[in-house]
């Protein structure tokens, strides 16, 4: 399968000027005009191939919105090369705007005064879809997205799960081979996110569209992606498939027990309590110091167990201990 997205040794520099601290600094600020060049990417080289999805994530600063950026022709990389579906985003920007979607959680593309109904006609205009083309591709979408009853209340008057829904369909009405989601989850309750989240599901499945997904919603991750490109410092320190980086990286369990005694107490290596409640007791296990079974052979001795869980660890601790190996690199 040929891969639809190409990233080569893509990096990008911004020119800032040079800035000094302290009291005397403040004053030589206003006088000096030194520049000095700050490497935001730094030589990423990735293939998307068609129907993956594809979490891309890191801390704040590390590059994933000016890797976007160049990605959807914003941006004219320092060096390197893009190739999506056969085009250079910054030269072929407007014929790129053809074949990709996109939907940023922050931003909105809905006339906030009108129907979403209207600004969906204003698109098929834009992206000149035939009528028929359109009415069958609009009916579609707004049966998957469960959003008949929403067109024609004007945007201002939906909620925020309703209007990303809405965003959703409206970045996929010309049929795009990529859809591109930077935080689609920001601010939905619980509700409203497993909904999104099982939209795109459907949505990858049954039509192959490629997503690329920028959340810090670690369940964005877990529940939508099979694949995280992890980013740190303008540098990729990780690409796997999810369940790898998860086999790779979770060394550690969570065991709870429930007992019949008011109290246990382990002290055990590699053992770290972390509620020691009424009849309640939950501690992170160590498996390269000590064995699961070990452990509740112990507890056995100490109380009499009522019931034992074993927990991995969660996504959002996993990428904490990627950034943590990264920066002691």
């Amino acid at each position: 399968m040929h891969p639809i997205m190409k990233i080569d040794k893509l990096s990008k520099k911004f020119v800032v000027n040079q800035t000094f601290p302290h009291i005397w600094g403040t004053f030589k600020n206003l006088f000096s005009f030194q520049k000095k060049e700050i490497e935001a990417i730094h030589s990423l080289s990735f293939h998307i191939h068609e129907g993956e999805k594809v979490a891309f994530v890191g801390p704040n600063g590390a590059g994933k919105s000016t890797t976007i950026k160049m990605l959807t022709g914003i941006l004219h990389p320092t060096a390197g090369q893009i190739d999506i579906l056969g085009l250079t985003p910054w030269k072929d920007r407007q014929a790129l705007g053809y074949k990709i979607g996109t939907v940023f959680g922050q931003r909105t593309q809905l006339w906030y005064h009108l129907p979403p109904s209207d600004t969906f006609a204003l698109l098929a205009k834009i992206y000149e879809i035939n009528s028929n083309v359109y009415r069958q591709r609009l009916a579609e979408l707004v049966e998957v997205f469960e959003i008949e009853s929403l067109l024609n209340r004007p945007v201002k008057q939906l909620s925020l799960g309703e209007r990303m829904r809405c965003e959703l369909v409206a970045s996929l009405l010309h049929q795009p081979k990529i859809l591109f989601l930077d935080e689609p989850t920001i601010g939905l309750d619980i509700n409203a996110k497993q909904k999104i989240r099982g939209f795109l599901n459907k949505l990858s499945k049954n039509q192959g569209i490629a997503l690329f997904l920028t959340s810090h919603d670690t369940a964005d991750i877990e529940q939508v992606c099979d694949r995280v490109i992890v980013l740190d410092r303008g540098t990729i320190i990780h690409d796997s498939s999810v369940r790898d980086l998860k086999k790779t990286y979770m060394k550690k369990k969570i065991l709870t027990f429930v007992t019949t005694e008011e109290c246990l107490s382990l002290s055990l290596p590699g053992i770290k309590t972390l509620e020691n409640a009424n009849y309640h007791f939950i501690c992170e296990v160590d498996l390269e110091a000590i064995p699961i079974d070990a452990v509740i052979r112990e507890a056995l001795k100490l109380a009499s167990l009522k019931d034992v869980t074993i927990e991995d660890p969660s996504m959002e601790e996993v990428i904490r201990i990627l950034y943590r190996n990264s920066s002691h690199a």
